[in-house]
C-alpha cells in the first residue's frame, strides 16, 4: 500500500500511497512531546491554581480558581471518523480549588459521535491488517508458483511473458517490502517506533517506496505493452524490451533516490514513514498518479480498439456473441492494469478513509494473485505446455517401469528408463533398416 508506497494507520494498517495519515499513537506522543516543550519554556508561576496539565489525550493550559477551559477535540479522534461526517467538538475543564475538574462532555460523547459506527476502532484496523496480510501471503505463494512455471518451460519464453514475469517479480517484491516494514516498524505493540530514526528503519522505507513504485510502473508497462501491439503494425518486441527493463526498474530507483536525498536534506524526521512535507511527499506520489491516469488513458483506448475489431465483418458470430467477447476481454484487462486503483486514486485524501482502506488493501492486495491466475493458471500456453510435459514423462515412465519387468538385468546395470527408451528406439530404427535392405531387389 499503498498499495504503491504506504503508510500506516493505527494500530498496523497501511494505506494508500497517496494518503498521508499519521499512525494514532503516533499522533498522540507527538501532541505529548508539544505539550512537554511548552511546560519547560514556561518559568513556574505562582499566579496559577490549575499548572500545565497532560491527560494523555490533551493538553490544558494553567488557569486560575472558576476558569472554564475549552479546547477542541484531540486529532486522534478524527482518524476514527470519515471527513465529511466529521465535526470538531469541544471539550472543557474547570480549574477548582481541588485542581482541574473531570472533562466535560466525556470524550467519547463530544469527538466520537459519528451515527452507526458501533464498532470499535481497535478491531476494526486489526481486521483490516488480517485482510491484506491474508492477501499477500496468497499473492506471495501463486506468483512464486507462476514464475517458477515460466521460468521452467522454454517453450513459454517469449516478450509478452518476460514482461509478466517482470509484472510478477515487481508483485512479489511489494508482498514482501510489506511484511519486512510490518515486522521492523511494528514488531512490538508500542508507540517507540515514532521516533525511531535508525539506518535500518530508513533502508526498509526506501525498499518499500521503490518496490511499490515497480509495481505501479510495470502495470503501466503491461498497458503500454498492449495498447502498442495492438496499433503498431511492426512491432521491434525486443528492441523495445530493453527500454520497458529501463522504465519498470530504473524510473523507481530514480524518484525515490531523489525522495531519500530530499528528506534527508529538508525533513530528515524519524523513519521517514511519516509525510508532512507534501511538497517531497509528491516526487513518490506524482509519478504513481501518473501511471495511473495513463494507464486509465490506455484502458480506455484499448476497449475502442476491441470494440471496433470485434464489430468488423471478418469476426463472426451475433451481436451478444461480440459484447460478451468484450467483456470478458475488459475484465481480464482490468487486474492487469490496475484499473480499480482509479476509484480513489484522485479523490481528497480524508474522504471515505475506512472504504478506502478496505477498497485498495483488499483489492491491492489480492491482485497479484488475480495477475497469476488469470496469465498463468488459465493461459492456453501455459496449460498445453504442461500438458505436453506431464504426457511426456507419463511415458518415460510408463516404459520405465514395463522394461524393468521384461529386462530385469537391464533394468538392473545402472541405465535409466529414459536411456534405455532410447536404446530401443534405436535399435527398433536399426531392425527396421535391416528389414528394409533385405526386402529391396538387389
Amino acid at each position: 500500500h499503498p498499495d504503491f508506497g504506504m503508510i500506516f494507520l493505527y494500530p498496523y494498517v497501511a494505506l494508500p500511497v497517496w494518503t498521508q495519515q499519521v499512525p494514532s499513537n503516533c499522533v498522540i506522543k507527538r501532541e505529548q512531546e508539544k505539550c512537554l516543550e511548552m511546560m519547560a519554556s514556561e518559568e513556574p508561576s505562582s499566579e496559577f491554581d490549575c499548572p500545565w496539565f497532560w491527560d494523555n489525550l490533551t493538553c490544558w493550559q494553567p488557569a486560575k480558581v472558576g476558569d472554564v477551559i475549552e479546547v477542541n477535540c484531540p486529532e486522534l479522534f478524527s482518524q476514527f471518523i470519515s471527513e465529511e461526517d466529521y465535526e470538531v467538538g469541544k471539550v472543557s475543564r474547570n480549574c477548582t480549588a481541588f485542581g482541574w475538574s473531570e472533562t466535560f462532555p466525556h470524550y467519547v460523547d463530544a469527538c466520537l459521535y459519528e451515527e452507526g459506527n458501533s464498532s470499535h476502532p481497535d478491531m476494526y484496523y486489526v481486521s483490516v491488517k488480517a485482510l491484506y496480510t491474508v492477501g499477500y501471503s496468497t499473492s506471495l505463494v501463486s506468483l512464486t508458483t507462476a514464475m517458477v512455471i515460466l521460468c521452467r518451460f522454454r517453450k513459454l519464453h517469449c516478450t509478452r511473458n518476460f514482461i509478466h514475469m517482470n509484472l510478477f517479480v515487481s508483485f512479489i517484491l511489494r508482498a514482501i517490502s510489506v511484511f519486512i516494514k510490518d515486522g521492523v516498524l511494528y514488531a512490538e505493540e508500542d508507540s517507540d517506533h515514532c521516533f525511531i530514526h535508525t539506518l535500518e528503519c530508513r533502508a526498509v522505507m526506501i525498499f518499500f517506496h521503490y518496490c511499490v513504485l515497480s509495481n505501479y510502473f510495470w502495470l503501466f508497462i503491461e498497458g503500454l505493452y498492449l495498447f502498442t501491439l495492438l496499433v503498431e503494425t511492426f512491432f521491434p518486441e525486443k528492441r523495445y524490451f530493453y527500454w520497458y527493463i529501463i522504465i519498470g526498474w530504473g524510473t523507481p530507483t530514480v524518484c525515490v533516490t531523489i525522495w531519500a536525498v530530499l528528506r534527508m536534506q529538508f525533513d530528515d524526521i524519524g523513519c521517514w514513514d511519516m509525510n508532512d512535507n507534501a511538497a517531497i511527499w509528491w516526487v513518490i506520489k506524482g509519478p504513481v498518479l501518473a501511471s495511473i491516469m495513463v494507464n486509465f488513458v490506455l484502458f480506455v483506448g484499448i476497449i475502442v480498439i476491441l470494440v471496433q475489431k470485434l464489430q468488423s465483418p471478418d469476426i463472426g458470430g451475433n451481436e451478444s456473441s461480440i459484447y460478451l467477447r468484450l467483456a470478458r476481454s475488459t475484465l481480464l484487462l482490468i487486474p492487469l492494469f490496475g484499473i480499480h486503483y482509479t476509484v480513489f486514486a484522485f479523490s481528497p485524501e480524508n474522504v471515505s478513509k475506512r472504504e478506502r482502506l478496505v477498497f485498495e488493501l483488499g483489492l491491492g492486495s489480492f491482485q497479484g494473485f488475480v495477475v497469476a491466475v488469470l496469465y498463468c493458471f488459465l493461459n492456453g500456453e501455459v496449460q498445453s505446455e504442461i500438458k505436453r510435459k506431464w504426457r511426456s514423462w507419463t511415458v518415460n515412465r510408463y516404459f520405465a517401469v514395463d522394461l524393468k519387468h521384461r529386462h530385469p538385468s537391464l533394468a538392473s546395470s545402472g541405465v535409466n528408463g529414459g536411456t534405455q527408451l532410447s536404446i530401443l528406439s534405436k535399435s527398433s530404427s536399426q531392425i527396421r533398416m535391416s528389414s528394409l535392405q533385405a526386402e529391396t531387389p538387389s
